[in-house]
């Protein structure tokens, strides 16, 4: 199993939830009842279920694609450490990774 930990946008929660190595952190997330919305079913089409990666986990992520950089560019409040959860998938190496949940989303696909 691997350790995610999610931490509130306001900072005054933190959750810590198992999930099974090749789970999506966006599918992990929703079943705990996090805010991130994913309004596209994990395609990489919206940004709404952006996250904000810890600095000292960040590094363990494989790259992001241009295609989810492009994605981040439309995603508010997006810091050197955002990541789309529907593109990280959970394995050992990222055992007791924490991410913050963003305290605006905004979903420029939609108008």
């Amino acid at each position: 199993m691997t350790l995610v930990r999610f931490i509130s946008a306001d900072g005054s929660s933190t959750r810590e939830v198992e999930g099974a190595p090749g789970e999506r952190l966006l599918d992990l997330a929703q079943a705990d009842g996090q805010p991130l919305e994913g309004t596209c079913e994990g395609q990489m089409a919206c940004s709404t279920c952006h996250v904000i990666v810890a600095a000292e986990d960040f590094s363990k992520l494989p790259q992001a694609s241009e295609a989810e950089e492009d994605m981040l560019d439309l995603a508010s409040g997006a810091t050197r450490h955002s990541r789309l959860a529907c593109q990280i998938w959970l394995t050992e190496a990222l055992d007791s990774l924490t991410v913050r949940i963003p305290a605006e989303v905004r979903n420029m696909q939609r108008r």
